[in-house]
């Protein structure tokens, strides 16, 4: 008997019940029913392009309820569930809503969490979903989400030149705060898509402590430091540098990827 309570005990504890997650019927699962079909539609045809030509697997998901749980625990073991990305890549995203707890996370696999860094991840949440999700536009939250972290997987730093909305993490609080936490985004972002920033800082901070440097030009699109010569830029579409996207001829699949906790949550 006191084996049998034990267990009772131990089953009705909040997490011991085994997790059902919604089946992955395709790049949209809509199970609560918020996203309208016109927004389906463009957003398939954007998710399919994104796949297609980096084989990056974005999937947007809506659930009808945590179960009293956290959204980074669902929003990570649904991605384990669905395995999205690229097997040896792990270049998988998940924008996820739960929208009775009134809660949005974007999850991201390993691979991408140095370009769709978690204060990115943020960022979007804050500025593009959030507030749309505020005035009920569940549509135009996600399909902003979506275009947003688009722009930042397939831009190079010179497009985000002209989206302040994605270098600003809010709107509300302190004037400075908002400042140096623009400028953070701003350096942490070049940092990571343009090689050429990358070396010229280093050059600063080689000639600030110590020594000329070496010389750095740049001529025909590419930059050259010495012996060392780099491109700029992304190359996108036809002919590019990113890897194939995966297919499969049986209904749409994972790829085998996972994810670590990289991303961010919010609420609206």
């Amino acid at each position: 008997m006191l084996a049998l309570g034990l267990l009772l005990l131990v089953t009705s504890l909040p997490g011991a019940q085994a997790q059902t997650y919604p089946a992955l019927a395709g790049r949209i699962v809509d199970e609560a029913a918020i996203i309208p079909d016109t927004v389906k539609v463009s957003l398939d045809a954007k998710l399919a392009d994104l796949e297609s030509k980096s084989g990056i697997q974005l999937v947007v998901a809506t659930i009808r309820s945590l179960g009293g749980g956290d959204i980074e625990t669902y929003a990570n073991g649904l991605f384990r569930k669905w395995q999205l990305g690229e097997k040896q890549k792990n270049n998988g995203v998940l924008l996820i809503v739960a929208p009775n707890e009134r809660k949005v996370r974007i999850e991201v696999g390993y691979e991408l969490e140095g370009t769709l860094t978690d204060a990115l991840s943020k960022v979007i949440i804050t500025n593009a979903i959030a507030p749309r999700f505020k005035a009920n536009d569940f549509g135009g939250g996600v399909e902003r989400g979506v275009d947003d972290i688009i722009t930042v997987l397939t831009t190079d730093s010179s497009e985000w030149q002209k989206r302040p909305d994605l270098r600003v993490v809010s709107n509300d609080g302190n004037p400075d705060e908002i400042f140096l936490a623009a400028i953070i985004v701003i350096f942490i972002l070049l940092m990571i898509t343009s090689p050429g920033f990358r070396f010229l800082v280093g050059d600063l901070l080689s000639r600030f402590f110590g020594g000329s440097g070496p010389t750095i030009t740049r001529s025909g699109g590419r930059w050259n430091r010495g012996a060392a010569t780099w491109t700029t830029g992304t190359t996108w579409g036809g002919g590019s540098s990113w890897g194939g996207g995966s297919s499969s001829s049986g209904g749409f699949t994972g790829g085998g990827g996972s994810s670590g906790g990289g991303g961010a949550s919010g609420d609206w």
